[in-house]
């Protein structure tokens, strides 16, 4: 059964930044776009690197590393080199606290 779990404050995050935090045994990418909050797995699909932080323009993150992005929203790669999309997480905002719902 989900449930939620506080990772972060709103306040933690700027506008067009991510914060990688630990959500049981994952480590999940946490983006604020334009104030609305995003969570996908942090680990490129291409070689694994932190998705956190890599390069945030609107909804798409580039890998620190090789250069591929992904949709935070979806989860989506978008261009090589990284084939494969990464795991979602879905976020609630309560108050200040940052919500990501664990499977």
């Amino acid at each position: 059964m989900p449930s939620l779990i506080s990772v972060a404050k709103k306040n933690d995050i700027a506008c067009g930044k991510a914060l990688s935090v630990a959500v049981g045994a994952r480590r999940v990418a946490l983006f604020n776009v334009d104030g609305k909050f995003f969570a996908i797995e942090d680990q490129c699909t291409h070689a694994g690197a932190s998705l956190a932080e890599g390069t945030l323009a609107g909804t798409v993150v580039t890998c620190p590393w090789h250069g591929a992005t992904f949709d935070v929203a979806t989860g989506a790669v978008l261009s090589a080199p990284a084939f494969e999309n990464v795991a979602t997480y879905k976020v609630q905002v309560q108050g200040e606290d940052v919500q990501i719902e664990t499977p």
